[in-house]
C-alpha cells in the first residue's frame, strides 16, 4: 500500500461523537510512552500528523485520522502509567472498551509492545481481553532500534512463552522501529490484506 494522503478528522471522547461508520478502521493502543504516536507518522508518512510527546498519557480522546480517502487510523487513549486523576483516567477507559466492543466497522486492532520491558501484566491482560470478546487484534513490537538482535530476540519470545500459557496460538506481530521504518511496509500490506477480506465480508 502506498500513502498518497493522511488528514486528521476529529477527537471524539466517546464513540457516539465518532464519525459514521462508514469506512474500516484500524485502531491503534497501547501502554503510555508506547511509541504509538511515532509508530502512526512513520506509517503514514506525515512527521506531524499525530503529535509526540514526552509526557505520558497525552492522548485522552479517540482521534480518528483519514488515510487515502478511504480507511481511518484510529488513534486510542493508552493504558497503564499516565499522570491524572484515577476517575478521569477510568472514564477514558470505558470509552475506549466501548469503542473496542461496539464499532461495527473497527477491522482490526494494533496492540503496541515496548521490546525494552519485559511482559507487562498490563498488556498480558488486555490482549487476553481482547481474545476473550473475539476482536481481531495484532501484536507490533515497538523501538526495535533500541536492542540487539539477540536482546529483540529474547524480548519477543518472552512474550510468546507468557502468551502461550494461555492461547492455543499466537496473534499476528510486528517487529517495528519509527527511527528506521521497520514494519511500515509489512504493516501497511496487512492493512491492505484486512480492508479486502472486510469488502468481501471474510
Amino acid at each position: 500500500m502506498i500513502i498518497h494522503s493522511a488528514a486528521f478528522i476529529k477527537s471524539s471522547p466517546t464513540i457516539k461523537e465518532c464519525p459514521a461508520p462508514s469506512k474500516p478502521e484500524f485502531g491503534f493502543i497501547g501502554r503510555s510512552n508506547v511509541g504509538k504516536s511515532s509508530l502512526i507518522n512513520m506509517l503514514t508518512g506525515w512527521s506531524k500528523l499525530a503529535k509526540t510527546s514526552v509526557q505520558p498519557g497525552k492522548t485522552r480522546t479517540i482521534n480518528h485520522f483519514f488515510v487515502n480517502d478511504s480507511w481511518y487510523l484510529v488513534d486510542l487513549p493508552g493504558y497503564g502509567y499516565a499522570k491524572v486523576p484515577v476517575k478521569l483516567r477510568e472514564k477514558w477507559v470505558r470509552a475506549t472498551e466501548e469503542y473496542i466492543l461496539k464499532r461495527e466497522n473497527l477491522v482490526s486492532l494494533f496492540v503496541l509492545l515496548d521490546t525494552r520491558h519485559k511482559p507487562q501484566r498490563s498488556d498480558l491482560e488486555f490482549m487476553e481481553f481482547l481474545g476473550l470478546n473475539k476482536i481481531a487484534f495484532a501484536r507490533v513490537f515497538t523501538k526495535s532500534d533500541k536492542l540487539t538482535v539477540t536482546a529483540l530476540e529474547n524480548s519477543v519470545n518472552q512474550y510468546n512463552s507468557e502468551m502461550l500459557k494461555n492461547w492455543e496460538s499466537l496473534p499476528v506481530s510486528f517487529i517495528t522501529s519509527a527511527v528506521k521504518a521497520n514494519g511500515r511496509d509489512e504493516i501497511l500490506s496487512y492493512i491492505e490484506e484486512s480492508m479486502n477480506n472486510f469488502s468481501n465480508g471474510i
